[in-house]
């Protein structure tokens, strides 16, 4: 049993941030880093199945916007290097949420700096920058929304409202430093802010290649792949009923059902596996394991 966890956890690992060791998340001991131990952004980012879910949902809502699209598909080696786009996007996540304040703003500097290099022409004729402070806020709300839709139907589905706002009112802090404005700060401000963007999505051949590459990913191992796969579709299960449409990708009641009921019991499995998570670091740095 302890063979199958830690080759479980070596798994797991690999597809996060961790993997690229380069952030010491349990130095300097004491830092609470941006948010610390008793923020909101720690318990919802805390859960790596439900992150993971998040993750690959908040990815499918981005590439609706034909701006954000046309940045990753023209700076972005997503189909030879998917697996790096995950890890390295993990790091940023765990490393500013979980990270001391010193990796967390060396973080949010980097992606800064190579969001200037980010440029070009949408395949609609618009110039497109990924530092533009709109498209900013339009990728950190498509995360951030799903990643706690995922903790509240995966982790905590009695997350209270006021806990809620309380995590968009905190992450915003991220989409800020980076050069984001007008950020969605509550519940109700995130949900007028979606259905206000929805006029600017759209998906096209280039949306549904890269939902493909998606869909066709290889897991790490053979051990992972089912799960691999299931967390996938629970990714596009996740998405609001628009953007499954426009994708394509309509599930039935009970396809549905069965994929709910699935990541339920993977999930647990998963949270066993992974003993040294991004979480558990932090927490150690403070003090509290």
């Amino acid at each position: 049993m302890f063979a199958l966890r830690r080759r479980l956890e070596t798994q797991l690992m690999s597809m996060t941030g961790l993997a690229l060791g380069q952030l010491d998340l349990e130095s300097p001991k004491g830092d609470p880093g941006l948010f610390g131990p008793e923020s909101m952004s720690w318990q919802v980012h805390g859960d790596f199945p439900s992150m993971l879910i998040g993750g690959i949902s908040a990815l499918m809502l981005q590439l609706l916007h034909p701006l954000a699209l046309a940045g990753v598909w023209d700076h972005s080696n997503f189909r030879e290097d998917l697996l790096g786009r995950l890890r390295r996007t993990s790091q940023f996540i765990s490393g500013t949420t979980f990270g001391s304040t010193r990796d967390a703003q060396w973080l949010i500097e980097r992606v800064r700096r190579i969001h200037l290099q980010v440029v070009g022409t949408a395949a609609d004729g618009r110039p497109y920058a990924a530092s533009d402070p709109d498209l900013l806020t339009w990728v950190h709300v498509a995360e951030v929304s799903s990643f706690l839709s995922a903790h509240l139907r995966y982790r905590n589905p009695h997350l209270p409202p006021g806990a809620q706002d309380a995590y968009y009112a905190e992450i915003a802090l991220i989409a800020e430093r980076l050069g984001a404005r007008n950020v969605p700060k509550s519940c109700q401000q995130v949900d007028e802010y979606l259905q206000g963007m929805r006029a600017q999505l759209q998906c096209d051949a280039r949306s549904l290649e890269v939902l493909q590459v998606l869909l066709a990913a290889p897991a790490p191992s053979r051990l992972t792949q089912p799960a691999g796969t299931l967390m996938l579709h629970a990714g596009i299960e996740l998405l609001p009923d628009w953007a499954r449409d426009l994708l394509g990708q309509r599930q039935g009641t009970l396809q549905r059902h069965l994929l709910r009921l699935g990541v339920k019991g993977v999930a647990p499995v998963m949270r066993w596996a992974l003993r040294d998570g991004s979480a558990l670091r932090a927490r150690r740095r403070m003090g509290l394991l």
